[in-house]
């Protein structure tokens, strides 16, 4: 984990927002703030490719915090793994930029649940990722969406999943991990 230090002081600053009340509804947008430091840039002198990804899972654990998942899946010895995502940057940040990092949960299909996040300057996009993630538990083996919600409620208010994220989904799914899947490349 690259950013353990950002990590945590999420991870407590998420913690005490709840207990003052700050929480989230399930389909709210969570918001954090932070800054381009110069561990993230690269030879050019912009926020590394590589970094957003990193810093978009801050805004992921707010989120699962604040909206009271964490701890409902932390009881029932669930987790979520990213199993892919696709990125887009629109602009660079800057060393010393300040940013806000939006997430959001967008819905789901039969197998993952999905999420977006954004880096914002001043109500601007400047990159936004597309997250597919699946619940697992400790013990092995998948959480069906009928137990997730089941246990957790379903909010009713989760918007639809827009079809293209439904075709990106399929067409970057890679065989099960139980199954062959040789590295071949096309001529």
């Amino acid at each position: 984990m690259n950013v353990i230090w950002r990590t945590l002081l999420v991870v407590l600053s998420a913690r005490r927002r709840s207990r003052r009340g700050q929480t989230l509804a399930p389909t709210a947008v969570g918001r954090i703030r932070l800054t381009t430091l110069p561990t993230d840039l690269d030879i050019l002198r912009h926020m590394n490719n590589g970094r957003y990804l990193s810093l978009f899972d801050l805004g992921r654990w707010d989120l699962l915090i604040r909206t009271g998942l964490f701890d409902a899946m932390k009881e029932r010895g669930w987790y979520a793994v990213v199993s892919s995502e696709t990125i887009t940057f629109r602009k660079s940040l800057e060393l010393w930029q300040r940013f806000d990092v939006e997430s959001r949960f967008i819905g789901h299909d039969d197998k993952a649940l999905f999420m977006e996040h954004r880096a914002v300057v001043d109500g601007e996009v400047y990159a936004k990722v597309i997250v597919r993630a699946r619940m697992l538990r400790r013990t092995g083996g998948t959480v069906s969406h009928e137990e997730f919600f089941g246990a957790l409620g379903r909010p009713e208010d989760v918007p639809g999943v827009e079809d293209w994220i439904h075709d990106w989904a399929a067409a970057s799914a890679l065989p099960p991990t139980k199954a062959p899947a040789p590295s071949v490349w096309a001529d």
